[in-house]
């Protein structure tokens, strides 16, 4: 070895899956402890292990390749397709759409099949996992379309905080433009339907549910289905909101 050669250093297996474009650290967890990953020909399953980005570590046959550069987009997904990197029988996903990039990315967190709106897609593993973490208190937008308009008391209910049944959640911010069935609602957790179970906690029903931005990332311009890269602003305010 010369002096100008540097040795890599083992990583979590974990973090190494999650920067090869797998999912999120979060997933990527599942994934080693379901057993569908392989390290130099050896079935792995516990979350302690390491891996050289030099080691040939498979994911249900597929070869993870580790990326040299890190890549950011926003895409308004549209209705009808589901946010993962692989999807059922005849199914499309949000990765099926992103034709031109040549890098595996994925998305971060999740909107429902019938959720449209602002969604990150990156191979930035780490970003992707401060970005879902609720301990981070990154805001999403959401416009929901209501089936009746909510009383006073409704809406400070959901300004406080309301009881599902996973637990209390935050004070969400709340207003109205000039149809009282259309709400604005930015929360900063990432429960499963937060939204929508938030506003059946408190006696509405959301008819359509659409989410305008991620942090400070915007879908304007946008037309559903179509995505772009990230502006060198949009991705370090990002970083500085999750403390990277």
């Amino acid at each position: 070895m010369t002096e100008n050669d540097t040795p890599q250093e083992p990583m979590r297996l974990q973090k190494l899956l999650a920067e090869a474009g797998f999912g999120s650290r979060r997933a990527c967890e599942k994934i080693i402890t379901d057993g569908r990953v392989t390290v130099n020909g050896k079935v792995v399953t516990e979350l302690g292990s390491k891996a050289l980005p030099s080691d040939k570590v498979v994911v249900d046959g597929v070869l993870a390749k580790f990326a040299d550069r890190l890549v950011y987009y926003i895409m308004n997904k549209p209705e009808g397709v589901v946010t993962t990197c692989i999807g059922q029988q005849e199914q499309t996903t949000v990765i099926d759409l992103m034709k031109n990039v040549k890098l595996r990315v994925y998305p971060v967190g999740r909107l429902d099949i019938d959720t449209t709106g602002a969604l990150l897609l990156t191979n930035d593993g780490e970003l992707a996992f401060r970005l879902t973490h609720p301990r981070y208190g990154v805001n999403k937008t959401y416009l929901a379309l209501i089936d009746r308009p909510l009383d006073r008391e409704q809406i400070t209910a959901l300004r406080q905080g309301v009881e599902l049944e996973d637990g209390w959640t935050s004070p969400a911010r709340v207003w109205f433009d000039k149809n009282p069935t259309h709400l604005e609602i930015t929360i900063h957790e990432g429960r499963n339907h937060q939204v929508k179970r938030m506003i059946s906690a408190v006696g509405g029903n959301v008819v359509r549910l659409h989410r305008s931005a991620f942090g400070n990332v915007s879908i304007k311009g946008l037309a559903p289905g179509d995505y772009r890269p990230l502006q060198t602003g949009e991705i370090k305010d990002l970083l500085e909101q999750v403390g990277l």
